[in-house]
Parts: C-alpha cells; sequence; structure tokens
C-alpha cells in the first residue's frame, strides 16, 4: 500500500479528497488528514508517507513552509490552490503536479496518476529546489523542468533554441543539438517563458529571441537560428516581431 497524506485547511475539502483517493486508487491508503504546518511537518518525519496531497494556503502559513523542513523529498507530491497565477506559474516551472480549486474529480485523478508514475523519481529534490528558486526570486537566471515519456529532465532556459509545435506536444531543441518532446502543447510553455525572451513568431514556433541572427523578409518571412536553423513567420505576427528585434 501507498500511505498518503492530505493537508488543507478546510475540513471539508480534506473529506473531499480523502473520499476521491479511497473510492479510485484502491493501492492507497490515507494515514491521516490535517490542517496545519507544524502537525504536518511532524506527522512526515514520523511517518514518512509516500504521497503528500498539499494545499499551499493553510492557517499558520504555507505549504512551502512545511516542505522547507522536510527534507529529503523522498516522496510524490501534488499541489493544490485556488487559481494564483504566480504560485501556478512557478509549479509549471517544476513540473510537480498541481490540482485546482474547486475539486474536479477527473483532474485529481489525473494529477494522482501522474504523481504515482514518477513516486521513486530522484529528481523531486531539483524540482523543488526550481520551484522555489522562482517563487522566492533567487536567481536571476531561471531552470524549467521537461517531464518527457521516459525521463524528468531539469534545464536552463537560456540553452533553449526555440519550440515546435507537435498536435498536443511540444518539442524542445537546445544549443547542443539535442532535443525533447513533451506531451503538453506550445501555449503553456509561451506563457510561461514568454518574460525570458522568447516570442512566438509563428503559430507552430516558439523562439529564444538571443538565439535569432537574422530575420529574411522573403517569401512571407522567415527567422534564421544559430546553427542554421530556419523558422517561418506569419504575417500577422511580423509587425510585432520587427519591433521587438529593432528594440534588443
Amino acid at each position: 500500500m501507498i500511505k498518503a497524506l492530505i493537508v488543507d485547511d478546510e475540513p471539508e475539502l480534506r473529506e473531499l479528497n480523502r473520499s476521491i483517493l479511497e473510492k479510485n486508487f484502491d493501492e492507497i491508503e490515507v494515514l491521516a488528514c490535517l490542517g496545519s504546518v507544524n502537525e504536518s511537518v511532524e506527522f512526515i518525519n514520523r511517518h514518512k508517507p509516500r504521497l503528500i496531497i498539499l494545499d499551499i494556503r493553510l492557517t499558520d502559513g504555507t505549504g512551502f513552509n512545511i516542505l522547507q523542513q522536510i527534507e529529503p523529498y523522498n516522496y510524490a507530491l501534488i499541489f493544490v490552490t485556488a487559481y494564483n497565477e504566480f504560485a501556478i506559474k512557478a509549479i509549471r516551472f517544476s513540473a510537480i503536479d498541481y490540482i485546482l480549486k474547486p475539486i474536479d474529480e477527473s483532474d485529481f485523478c489525473n494529477a494522482v496518476e501522474r504523481a504515482l508514475s514518477s513516486i521513486n523519481s530522484t529528481k523531486l529534490p531539483e524540482q523543488v529546489e526550481t520551484f522555489f528558486s522562482y517563487y522566492e526570486r533567487k536567481t536571476q537566471s531561471r531552470r524549467i523542468v521537461l517531464k518527457t515519456s521516459d525521463a524528468i529532465n531539469i534545464v536552463d532556459v537560456c540553452d533553449i533554441v526555440c519550440c515546435k509545435s507537435e498536435s498536443n506536444y511540444t518539442t524542445f531543441f537546445f544549443s547542443n543539438s539535442t532535443k525533447l518532446m513533451v506531451s503538453r502543447v506550445l501555449k503553456e510553455y509561451e506563457e510561461m517563458l514568454s518574460e525570458y525572451g522568447f516570442f512566438r513568431p509563428h503559430h507552430s514556433h516558439l523562439v529564444n529571441l538571443h538565439y535569432v541572427t537574422k530575420l529574411d523578409k522573403t517569401d512571407g518571412g522567415f527567422l534564421i537560428m544559430k546553427g542554421g536553423k530556419e523558422i517561418p513567420v506569419s504575417l500577422r505576427r511580423k509587425k510585432r516581431l520587427v519591433e521587438i528585434l529593432e528594440n534588443l
């Protein structure tokens, strides 16, 4: 059995989360449902659950305060939060699973299944570090966690040359000529990376402007990246792209 802990300061939500787990996951045993930072830290250190479903806002602090006190990170983790754009962006950068309030049972179960599939991952410490570096603005450099079908990859944003949309997948191309395919849509990464010098010149492409060497205006227009890769530019986005490039 996989031992689980639910941390939420709302009693009705704790019970809702428990009921969804018990209804859908026979392999999970809910050890406790707690509502505060202090009791959760003490419980985790003593009982060492393998799955923690963690609300971000608690009456005596935050779920992040718990994470800061319970190393090593040898468990699977799911955040639960009401919509908070900055917190969610930090979570997305770290690729830690999260559930939005109000709880949707299908979304909840999907998040649990993903968490269970990576329960033995050795990358959680780096994912949590990536989360905190973004959330607390510890550094100007930025790393992002990319989950592929067979690995969890932590990469420097500055090493990403461009991204290409392929249906519901996004392929990342890196400065060392390697690439990764991730099962998330390009729009999500556009929202995450736009503040780090990325621009979407075409509906299928997202580029790191630091790697652009030339905008060729022939044949409708295309960008030439360092290394020679060519990226198409849509007519609708060309004017804005020219404005950005002129001000680099």
